[in-house]
């Protein structure tokens, strides 16, 4: 499997970050090149394919884009913790607003993560573009590269949550609320009709398309050494998927959650995976719903 490489140049520990020139545009307003797709349809399951998945999610949705039909949905309205799915809003924003993505940011302090304490091979001080850090919190879902972004996003932290929240609503995201740009605060939630609403668009940017199915990246420091990541969710390297957008989410309040957009049998499908407990129901799940579509028969197909 081949590797894309970046280069990562180490700045001085603790220096100050250079500071962001404010966008252009609206924060909340969508680049023209981005056409946001027609809201989902209301989610009443439709009983196309016999039999039923066996999901072991709390939560789940599958949304067929083709036929505009639900196939599947359980718990789809329940309100609960997204974890890192928060990102693909983060990035949503962060590209709407039309920031440099080759300007430098600065790791700072600010945005090594006090309320979970994980971890990253990001240092303090660490220097890299913009559109690395969003590279990194889609595809390895970083935090500490979540939180630089929002961090040094025009007017900081609270600007960037409050454009998210208001992007939110301008996509009738009516269940959601963030609260940061990593996902780590609890009170960053949603549903699985919102999320599946939140794929539908995110998957209109190329660059999210493409970050969150990266299977694997290397970032070459200074000094040469290389630090591999790769992609959070296993499935974007296995041969028997055709995955367009991927992203996972995980803090022990939320369970295991998994969004994608891929295609099965022929069909784009929206999948959303909630509150999955155990490190691989969800990667599970989804395979279980890939299987359900591709042998089921369908209704009216005669006697099983």
């Amino acid at each position: 499997m081949s590797m894309a490489l970046g280069v990562l140049m180490l700045g001085s520990v603790g220096g100050p970050a250079p500071a962001v020139s404010a966008a252009s545009s609206t924060l909340d307003e969508t680049p023209p090149s981005i056409q946001i797709p027609e809201p989902l349809p209301p989610i009443v399951p439709t009983k196309v394919l016999r039999g039923d998945p066996g999901l072991k999610s709390h939560a789940a949705l599958v949304f067929d884009e083709d036929q505009g039909l639900t196939l599947y949905a359980k718990n789809h309205e329940s309100v609960m913790p997204i974890a890192s799915i928060t990102k693909l809003m983060t990035a949503v924003v962060v590209l709407d607003a039309g920031l440099p993505l080759d300007e430098t940011i600065v790791i700072d302090r600010a945005d090594v993560d006090l309320m979970k304490h994980t971890g990253s091979r990001l240092k303090v001080g660490m220097q890299l573009p913009r559109g690395e850090l969003l590279r990194l919190g889609l595809m390895a879902s970083e935090n500490r590269a979540a939180a630089a972004l929002a961090r040094t996003f025009p007017g900081g932290t609270a600007v960037m949550v409050r454009a998210m929240n208001e992007k939110a609503q301008q996509l009738g995201m009516e269940s959601t609320h963030f609260t940061d740009g990593t996902g780590l605060d609890t009170r960053n939630v949603s549903s699985a009709r919102d999320l599946a609403r939140l794929v539908q668009v995110a998957s209109q940017y190329p660059l999210i398309r493409e970050y969150t199915t990266t299977a694997a990246y290397e970032l070459v420091l200074g000094d040469g050494r290389v630090l591999p990541y790769q992609n959070s969710n296993g499935l974007v390297k296995n041969p028997n998927w055709s995955i367009g957008l991927s992203k996972t989410g995980y803090i022990n309040e939320a369970g295991r959650c998994l969004v994608m957009e891929a295609e099965i049998s022929t069909h784009r499908v929206i999948i959303v995976l909630l509150d999955s407990w155990g490190k691989y129901t969800r990667l599970g799940d989804a395979n279980r719903i890939k299987h359900w579509m591709e042998t089921a028969r369908p209704v009216g197909a005669g006697s099983l």
